[in-house]
């Protein structure tokens, strides 16, 4: 009999825990019963009461497994984390808000018994904002063309994946791994299955403007270059241009001294000009050496608390 492990990264989800479980619950009693699984919520040290709530479950039943983190370690480092804790011949990872459905798993593990690896949720419609869902749409098209290999518009990592891509996956050295890259650039045998996204059950996104922002700049600054080599181009073409116009404005100064009246306001607009260029790359540049120092720190992915209901045989991730 083939094992399922159902991974739910968790971050304040008290009033979802339940409802994930028996929904979960009823999918694989009604329309999967060939298969064993198990079911394991990780907790990135949510403030509210999600981890007794999860407690229960495992109480309650012994399919469900508890990694609770010893404090929080933010989105992608907690996501990369969850989705290795299974034991099971494939892997679905689905977010604990409830946002993503859990009914499409009889989907997902139909096309992956037609033998696809990694079977991965696109989200054609969401109920979030229509200006987030644009904002999206946008960064993902700008990153799909920034980028060195071809990124999957509006997916957040629910999926279905087979053990030999969370093999690969366990042998990535990132403390601060791009998830959505990485499924990109791995994935062996990609299927996209697409999807509604309904509204979070928590009623309220737990992201931020600084929490998209940082996603956004690790996408950027793991799966592009061209950025730097826009800004050493620009310094390029302006300082051509710059000099030439020194030469035109002095080859015009020496045939007619009074073509060019001392004045300051062409002089500040240029000034501001450059300095805002200079500043705007700067901050790219920056990006850049804080994603490479985060990496070169060589720190654990999480440090795990407590973990509930796993055999003693089974490996905490490093």
């Amino acid at each position: 009999m083939k094992k399922i492990s159902v991974t739910i990264p968790c971050w304040s989800e008290e009033k979802s825990v339940c409802k994930m479980y028996e929904r979960l619950i009823k999918v694989f009693q009604e329309e999967l019963p060939y298969y064993d699984y198990e079911i394991i919520f990780v907790d990135d040290y949510s403030p509210d009461n999600t981890r007794e709530e999860i407690r229960k479950l495992c109480q309650k039943d012994k399919k469900v497994k508890a990694v609770f983190n010893a404090r929080n370690f933010g989105f992608n480092r907690n996501v990369f984390a969850t989705m290795q804790y299974g034991s099971g011949d494939a892997t679905f990872m689905l977010f604990g808000d409830l946002q993503d459905p859990p009914e499409m798993l009889p989907v997902f593990v139909r096309e992956w018994e037609n033998g696809h690896k990694v079977i991965v949720g696109q989200k054609r419609k969401s109920n979030e904002s229509k200006l987030m869902y644009t904002l999206r749409t946008i960064y993902y098209n700008l990153i799909g063309k920034l980028s060195d290999s071809n990124q999957i518009q509006h997916f957040n990592g629910f999926g279905l994946y087979d053990k030999s891509f969370i093999d690969v996956m366990k042998r990535i050295d990132d403390p601060n791994p791009y998830l959505k890259g990485l499924v990109a650039e791995f994935g062996m045998g990609i299927k996209i299955v697409q999807y509604e996204q309904a509204e979070s059950n928590r009623g309220k996104s737990g992201f931020n403007f600084m929490k998209y922002y940082d996603v956004a700049m690790l996408g950027i600054t793991s799966y592009t270059k061209i950025l730097m080599r826009v800004a050493t181009f620009m310094g390029v073409v302006l300082g051509i241009i710059s000099a030439c116009l020194a030469i035109f404005i002095f080859i015009n100064k020496l045939l007619n001294w009074d073509t060019y009246p001392v004045g300051t306001a062409s002089t500040l607009i240029g000034i501001f000009f450059i300095g805002a260029v200079q500043l705007f790359f700067m901050g790219i540049l920056g990006e850049y050496v804080l994603s490479i120092n985060t990496r070169s720190m060589k720190r654990p992915l999480v440090v795990i608390g407590e973990k509930i209901n796993f055999e003693p045989i089974e490996e905490e991730v490093k």
